[in-house]
């Protein structure tokens, strides 16, 4: 057995609403009119269904994209454009690695140490 009691709605899903409904202003979707109107029924609502309702006949926002996915797909790029490079080329581009992980070692060590900016001291 369900229980089909309706659920309240939190000022936080409230505002997560109203932004879809502003978001669906910035899009051309809705007028500032039906904006207005929307959010007054918004702030008005109780439960999470009156929030569903005003929202209802919006298309949903889109899934966030994780930075996972489009990093290991630029590592899949790097490593088919650098196994398909001219040795030289290889070479190269090994070269200007170590030479950025260097600077970056001198860089870290450099602000770490006694001999570093000493803003304010005077």
């Amino acid at each position: 057995m369900t229980d089909d009691r309706p659920v309240r709605c939190s000022d936080a899903e409230r505002e997560q609403t109203t932004k879809a409904l502003n978001a669906a202003a910035g899009e051309g979707r809705l007028s500032l009119a039906e904006v207005e109107e929307r959010v007054t029924t918004v702030y008005a609502a109780q439960y999470r269904h009156e929030l569903d309702a005003v929202v209802a006949d919006l298309p949903s926002p889109a899934p966030r994209t994780r930075w996972q996915p489009l990093l290991l797909l630029a590592g899949h790029q790097l490593v088919t454009e650098f196994g398909t490079a001219p040795p030289r080329r290889k070479l190269a581009a090994g070269i200007l690695l170590m030479f950025a992980v260097a600077m970056l070692v001198f860089l870290a060590a450099h602000g770490f140490a006694d001999e570093g900016h000493h803003f304010g001291r005077h």
